[in-house]
């Protein structure tokens, strides 16, 4: 087998290994390796980026959910959460004051909600649409049928981001309840490609029973996918949910993953999450370095931000805000990026 120079350098020049290299990637990481992939990755991202950090302006309209993932704080039950949701008036104030601060981009994002049927979850994106024509809007409301997929396309959503959460049905198996499928999260994602989205996939890093074999299936599918978008963080447990007690991820394998992303999808628009920030105080400019070129600060009204508790110990007050816009521009100059707030399309 390769050495992991060796793998490296092969996937510098192919965008591409097999299952089994990968695996044997991961399985030989050192802080060398993650050096020259670091370099590599951001070379790769400045050739079709240049030095720009997108910006979307994140609101949290929902943290009520219906599924009840094993992993997540927001799941249906935990009795510990502090439940809302946002009136679609104050989904579009969030958007009114995003815009005014410069976004062009708006992430709606949400648990797996019944409140926000077709009909409204339509009016909201086409009213956002209408006041702002020149912005983007990107989803993030779970799984849900074809029809409504193509429905909310048609009001005018841009893109839409669906975690796949792992590649290996049986791991997805161990993180999920019954009723949940790894062959829908895999249908859904495969519609959204079909009707036309910008599709945004992506995993935790550091799940409960991932191994390096689940992550080599994950680097293997979004290669043959080629999302548009890929949301990796470090998982972080959450005291309320089976998972509580597990250990987190570690920063330096989601920056390692990272750098290995932007090398197979070199056009990819690759977030520094608000979990890599959490885990890590120079979180997400590390990540920067390591090859993304999105940020997603938030819109969301201050009163709900402490309550969309995917995790432990999130983030939510401070430099993430967007109302610390020009706190944020200067975390990502110290790292050499220029953030910028056009809708910030993918570049094929």
């Amino acid at each position: 087998m390769k050495t992991e120079i060796a793998l490296i350098e092969a996937l510098r020049q192919d965008h591409a290994l097999t299952e089994a290299e990968y695996e044997a990637l991961l399985s030989q990481r050192t802080a060398e390796g993650a050096a020259l992939l670091r370099r590599y990755a951001r070379e790769a991202k400045e050739a079709v980026y240049g030095d720009a950090v997108y910006t979307r302006g994140l609101i949290e309209i929902s943290n009520i959910c219906k599924n009840d993932c094993y992993y997540c704080g927001i799941r249906r039950g935990n009795p510990h959460a502090d439940r809302y949701r946002l009136t679609p008036e104050e989904i579009l104030s969030c958007a009114d004051e995003g815009y005014a601060l410069g976004f062009r981009t708006f992430v709606l994002q949400g648990g797996e909600d019944p409140w926000f049927t077709d009909e409204r979850l339509c009016a909201l994106v086409f009213a956002i649409k209408e006041k702002h024509p020149d912005c983007a809007v990107t989803l993030s409301m779970g799984e849900r049928s074809r029809e409504s997929y193509a429905r909310l396309r048609q009001a005018g959503a841009d893109r839409y981001l669906l975690r796949h959460e792992t590649a290996d049905e049986a791991h997805y198996g161990r993180l999920h309840p019954p009723e949940m499928s790894f062959q829908n999260r895999m249908r859904c994602l495969y519609d959204l490609r079909d009707l036309g989205y910008q599709v945004g996939a992506g995993f935790m890093v550091g799940s409960p029973f991932q191994t390096n074999g689940t992550l080599a299936k994950d680097l293997k599918f979004i290669e043959t996918f080629r999302p548009d978008m890929c949301g990796i963080g470090p998982f972080i447990p959450q005291k309320d949910t089976p998972f509580g007690r597990e250990p987190a991820g570690t920063p330096e394998l989601t920056l390692y993953l990272l750098s290995v992303i932007r090398l197979i999808v070199p056009h990819i628009l690759l977030p520094a999450t608000t979990a890599l920030g959490t885990i890590h105080p120079r979180g997400r400019e590390m990540g920067i370095e390591a090859g993304a070129n999105v940020v997603m600060p938030n819109l969301s009204p201050v009163s709900v931000r402490k309550k969309y508790a995917l995790y432990d110990n999130k983030i939510c007050t401070g430099d993430e805000s967007a109302q610390c816009k020009d706190c944020l521009a200067l975390r990502m100059k110290s790292v050499g990026a220029r953030l910028v707030t056009d809708r910030g399309d993918v570049k094929k």
